[in-house]
């Protein structure tokens, strides 16, 4: 049974004569005649009782009338979705991210994208790197926002946002006094720093900007989220280096300083499977890397 069969059938089933249907399916009658035959060889059954004079649905006729509809009507309808998301205006995102992107753009870049897209149904999970990365492998995410650029062939990215990082103090800290810090000022201070198992290419820069200042910090606590770290600043735990659009989380009791010099910087990353060009993610990725790119300047 093929779909134009059920086609041809649904208008003959509504015309009831051969020379009308044939007339609205563009075709001449005899093709119409040998394909109602092959649809109700393929059923089994007589579809349509016809003499000289009439053309009348049999039960079997009846019975396929209502199902054949609902099939072309599903049929239409899949072609229709489909359609749609190769052009971008319906379809699903799943977009992962870390947790420093809700301060570096991505909600308004998110709400861009849904006033233009209402179509479309995005889903948000907040996961580190590492996750997001086995997340795309598996096909569980459509995008992710990370902060490495080391991942399998089988994913491509792209380099969304490159900042610095700055000091993080609790407000009443005697170095918060300055305007402007060396690494070296935090020699003495009790550290919170990012897990190394959450994110090891953060853990290791912010290491790696501690001894070219020439000492290894003193980490007193390890938690796996930035906010995590600026919270327990802000509360007097100790100081931190954070990324620039940390400044944005305006947690009461932390103050932010810049560094005096050029360190390694926080880069943030899309990323998605290899393979064929999907539109929605084309989309949500140049949106996204304008309201950073904005977001970065104030």
């Amino acid at each position: 049974m093929e779909l134009r069969h059920l086609r041809y059938f649904s208008v003959l089933a509504e015309e009831l004569h051969f020379g009308r249907a044939a007339r609205r399916l563009a075709m001449s009658q005899p093709p119409l005649s040998v394909a109602i035959r092959q649809l109700e060889d393929s059923v089994g059954a007589r579809l349509f009782e016809r003499n000289s004079k009439e053309v009348r649905l049999t039960p079997a006729g009846e019975a396929l009338r209502v199902s054949a509809r609902r099939v072309l009507l599903q049929a239409e309808e899949a072609a229709t979705e489909a359609r749609d998301v190769a052009t971008g205006s319906a379809g699903r995102l799943r977009i992962g991210f870390v947790g420093a992107m809700l301060y570096r753009g991505l909600p308004p870049a998110l709400r861009a994208f849904q006033a233009r897209h209402p179509a479309v149904r995005i889903t948000l999970s907040e996961l580190n790197s590492g996750v997001q990365i086995a997340e795309l492998l598996h096909d569980r995410l459509d995008l992710g926002f990370v902060h490495t650029s080391r991942m399998p062939a089988e994913l491509q990215h792209r380099l969304l946002l490159s900042e610095p990082f700055v000091a993080c103090l609790p407000a009443g800290h005697a170095l918060a006094r300055k305007r402007v810090l060396a690494p070296a000022d935090l020699r003495a201070q009790p550290f919170v720093l990012f897990s190394r198992e959450a994110s090891p290419d953060y853990h290791e820069r912010i290491l790696s900007i501690c001894a070219d200042a020439g000492f290894s910090p003193e980490v007193r606590h390890e938690v796996r989220h930035w906010l995590a770290v600026v919270s327990l600043v802000s509360q007097g735990m100790g100081v931190a280096l954070v990324p620039q659009a940390m400044r944005h989380s305006a947690l009461r009791g932390a103050v932010f300083r810049p560094l005096d010099r050029a360190v390694a910087q926080s880069e943030a990353y899309g990323v998605w499977r290899a393979g064929p060009v999907n539109v929605l993610v084309e989309r949500l990725l140049e949106g996204v890397a304008q309201s950073l790119a904005a977001n970065a300047t104030q």
